[in-house]
């Protein structure tokens, strides 16, 4: 599979357990740092929600996708931004795709925070694989890097 196209769909079990952290993260319970973005549908023009993992690496916040180039990634390109919800707090956001020459450092340290949930996504590649072994999968994994308007 080329990395324009790669996207591993989620078992049943893992969009049901999506459907509950987005729902918990709506209802102010954020599990581990995640909650719910809202990004506009580039077809509906709708807002559409799923939960996500922000991740912190150096002084910027980042959204990865773990599953690939996704819908929302597809949306996240054509919007250019969108809000994340943990209950009442709702930040917007604009974003920024990184290029895969920079993603090296920000993907190893999502995988070493969120590792235990996303590695059946990454193909064998884990936080202790080699620099050319991430290198390799970047493509795959779409990085974004968000500046909120607080």
């Amino acid at each position: 599979m080329s990395s324009a196209t790669y996207y591993r769909k989620g078992s049943p079990m893992a969009l049901r357990l999506n459907s509950v952290i987005g729902w918990l993260a709506r209802h102010g319970v954020s599990l581990a740092g995640a909650a719910e973005m809202s990004v506009r549908g580039r077809k509906s023009g709708r807002m559409q929600r799923i939960p996500v993992n922000p991740h912190s690496h150096g002084d910027a916040r980042y959204l990865i996708s773990a599953r690939g180039h996704s819908q929302w990634v597809r949306n996240m390109r054509t919007a250019g931004g969108g809000e994340l919800r943990v209950g009442r707090k709702v930040r917007s956001f604009t974003a920024v795709e990184l290029p895969d020459e920079e993603k090296l450092p920000i993907l190893r340290t999502y995988l070493e925070k969120w590792g235990w949930e996303v590695n059946q996504y990454f193909q064998g590649v884990t936080a202790k694989s080699s620099d050319e072994e991430i290198v390799a999968a970047a493509p795959d994994h779409p990085v974004f890097r968000i500046e909120t308007e607080d």
